[in-house]
């Protein structure tokens, strides 16, 4: 499946698109990443997402959460900055939503343009209401031109309103195996055909138009419509709940830092592809299963996602080492 030499490419990719650390950078230099998601019932995905990308090396993480998941969220960690703005449907009055999604996004906007990247989904939950902020959210970070990293209740957002990424290069769906099946049917009407894995991803995007896919799987596929490629490097058997948190974090992280490279004319371009989401997504892979892998060596069947977490660092150095 995929391309024959992507397992050598993909530790190259990963060097090639992380940044030396430079004394002379300032603080946001390395990244600036925002999550949109968090409610009453799921707290921990968003700070899975959130801390993933400042173990990575970002250097600013935002949530943008529902007052009731804001004061959980910070308790896990002062190095989040948390914004407890999101509303739901039991707590607002239908004369007041329209006055209440306007200062959402007022508050949202204060902020867009100094984000690198957004991840919509982990932990968001299915409130109509709060699906409803998300989709204006999401409207607005197009119009900046901001990357969207979809993953968990933002995939079934989108896969009910396809509108809000059809067309937009900048936006990544990370679905696993049951939400990229519901992407097939509503989109293909049909079912998914294993036998023809690659051809069928690569309609799923064509038909959705201009965004990458990373289908999560023993073996992570990714294509942006044109081109396929496969990451199945490391890895480990533990499936703990959380793993795709990592993964939607690290994406975003490297997303903006691919976006950087390849824009940039001071460095080494040649790199393929060429595509930063599509970098993004094989980098992002490539240290999920790294990590995941070490955690497994220590932890074996213990293994929980905080024990990943910890081996994002250590990975990372192994492939792309500080000095």
């Amino acid at each position: 499946m995929g391309e024959p030499n992507l397992e050598a490419a993909a530790e190259n990719i990963l060097r090639a698109i992380t940044p030396t650390l430079d004394p002379s950078k300032h603080k946001g230099q390395a990244g600036k990443i925002a999550v949109i998601g968090g409610c009453r019932e799921y707290t921990g995905a968003p700070y899975f997402a959130a801390i993933t990308a400042l173990k990575i090396g970002a250097d600013l993480s935002h949530v943008f959460c529902t007052k009731d998941a804001a004061p959980v969220i910070k308790s896990y960690s002062p190095e989040i900055i948390v914004h407890p703005i999101l509303e739901e449907s039991y707590s607002v009055r239908d004369e007041d939503k329209k006055s209440i999604l306007d200062k959402v996004l007022a508050e949202v906007d204060k902020w867009m343009e100094r984000f690198d990247c957004l991840v919509v989904g982990p932990g968001l939950g299915r409130d109509p209401f709060l699906l409803d902020c998300v989709s204006e959210i999401m409207k607005h970070a197009r119009q900046s031109n901001v990357p969207i990293v979809v993953d968990g209740d933002g995939l079934f957002l989108v896969t009910n309103c396809l509108d809000l990424v059809s067309g937009y290069p900048l936006a990544v769906l990370t679905p696993n195996v049951n939400e990229y099946k519901r992407l097939v049917q509503k989109v293909l009407r049909c079912e998914v055909n294993d036998d023809d894995a690659i051809g069928q991803l690569l309609s799923l995007a064509q038909q959705i138009g201009g965004v990458t896919i990373l289908r999560k799987g023993k073996c992570d596929l990714i294509t942006d419509g044109e081109t396929v490629t496969s990451v199945s490097i490391y890895g480990s058997p533990r499936r703990c709940g959380g793993q795709g948190d990592i993964l939607s974090g690290s994406v975003a992280v490297f997303t903006s830092w691919a976006r950087q490279l390849v824009s940039s004319s001071d460095r080494n371009t040649s790199i393929s592809p060429r595509n930063p989401t599509m970098l993004g997504c094989i980098a992002a892979s490539t240290l999920l299963r790294k990590a995941a892998s070490h955690a497994f060596n220590v932890k074996k069947r213990s293994t929980l996602t905080t024990d990943i977490i910890e081996y994002l660092g250590r990975s990372l150095d192994d492939i792309s080492p500080v000095s």
